[in-house]
């Protein structure tokens, strides 16, 4: 998996590419340059050397405080990180998005399974086992405010409702379900994705923009149906 991860980020990276909240780029000598995508002009960036910065970096947003979700477009400002191998990029960016690049691998293999919210909801137990009540009315509701990518998840949606294709959200716009929409830049702009500039392929896709995968609801999800159905 580890060597099929840093050939799927040599094919995406030609100069630049995106991934979630974050740009990176290659040196001239052969090294990579991390920052926020909202900060690539800025010459005022504080400078980190070693991977494991990138666990502090994304644990907290700029007002200090903790992030549980790291796919939440809500990524801290300010920061510059410099790394010399790709294994350094590999584990820095598993750091900033954890699974996501496996996950991303698995997909364009054709290997990544997916869950859908009724199944992994059935499957609760204790004190979650009441979500398993929340309505379709109720979902379509949550996964529009909980996943959307303004304010909530910066993942492209791929799980389904129910075991009979339901989609999870129709409030949601459908280019949140689409992994050749760039929901890094759609955060910035509510009530719309923007297109990653990729061709259809979707074996060349990650020339421009890596997709943070959802392959199945979160556990932060299904606390939301629990609050939900209790009516907290």
């Amino acid at each position: 998996m580890a060597n099929s991860i840093e050939r799927a980020l040599e094919s995406a990276l030609v100069d630049c590419f995106h991934i979630g909240q974050i740009l990176v780029r290659k040196t001239n000598n052969d090294g990579f340059v991390l920052c926020h995508r909202d900060d690539h002009a800025r010459e005022d960036l504080q400078t980190f050397w070693n991977t494991e910065d990138a666990v502090d970096i994304a644990k907290y947003d700029d007002a200090g405080n903790y992030r549980p979700l790291k796919t939440a477009p809500n990524l801290q400002h300010s920061w510059r990180m410099e790394l010399g191998t790709w294994e350094e990029l590999k584990c820095a960016l598993d750091y900033f998005y954890p699974g996501r690049l496996a996950a991303f691998v698995a997909w364009k293999s054709g290997q990544l399974r997916t869950t859908s919210l009724r199944e992994t909801l059935n499957r609760q137990s204790g004190m979650y086992r009441v979500a398993a009540k929340i309505s379709d009315t109720q979902i379509d509701d949550l996964v529009a405010d909980f996943c959307r990518s303004s304010g909530g998840c910066l993942r492209t949606i791929l799980w389904k409702r129910d075991p009979y294709g339901t989609v999870a959200s129709t409030k949601l716009p459908k280019e949140k379900f689409d992994p050749a929409y760039d929901q890094g830049e759609a955060s910035s702009q509510p009530g719309s994705s923007a297109f990653a500039e990729a061709p259809a392929d979707k074996s060349n896709l990650a020339t421009a923009t890596i997709p943070l995968l959802c392959q199945e609801p979160c556990n932060l999800l299904v606390a939301e149906c629990r609050k939900v159905v209790k009516g907290e």
